[in-house]
């Protein structure tokens, strides 16, 4: 009789662990810019230029973000970047693209531990310059745009939620980053406009 219930125990523990229901991983849209009208520059070519190096450990946690910061700039780039001239060439030049993780300190008092309270920060910066260059190779002129984005997060979040909340961190990011570039380029290349 013991060996059993024995067997029925280690029959029910393997039966409880098969009723698991996998995670389902949110896939999120892709970043776009398409909708927006092209910035048409007199040049015969735009190259992109990645010199962003992400380090792949703590504190950087853009890797971990659903599209990374530096493709997310050549993707717009590529959608906003134009080129209808004869010669020269424009150059994208990605000098940051990174996401920081800070872990916050957390009320610890009786109350605080029955508060879900936000327990990281995550700092978004991209920083990048358009050169133009003519057929010589010499530059003519740039312009450049930096834009930065905190988020906090509680400590309840899933992962889902947490790449959610990611990718509308980034969506924000480029939002700012793309108006300051084209203000940027409007001023400072206007004879490379067309």
């Amino acid at each position: 009789m013991h060996m059993l219930i024995q067997r029925l125990a280690v029959v029910l523990v393997f039966a409880l662990g098969a009723c698991e229901t996998p995670v389902q991983v949110e896939t999120m849209p892709e970043l776009t810019f398409g909708h927006l009208p092209t910035i048409n520059l007199n040049v015969a070519e735009v190259k992109f230029d990645n010199r962003y190096t992400p380090t792949l450990k703590p504190p950087n946690v853009e890797h971990l973000f659903p599209t990374p910061l530096g493709k997310v700039l050549n993707q717009w780039a590529s959608d906003r970047l134009r080129p209808v001239g004869a010669s020269g060439v424009a150059r994208l030049i990605i000098s940051n693209a990174a996401a920081t993780e800070t872990a916050l300190k957390k009320n610890t008092s009786f109350t605080g531990i029955f508060t879900m309270q936000q327990s990281h920060r995550y700092d978004l910066k991209v920083e990048a310059t358009l050169e133009v260059y003519d057929l010589t190779g010499k530059r003519r002129g740039f312009a450049a745009a930096v834009a930065t984005r905190s988020q906090t997060m509680r400590e309840d979040v899933s992962l889902n939620q947490r790449e959610r909340i990611w990718f509308e961190a980034t969506e924000k990011l480029i939002q700012a980053f793309d108006a300051e570039m084209e203000k940027n380029i409007r001023q400072h290349l206007v004879n490379w406009i067309r």
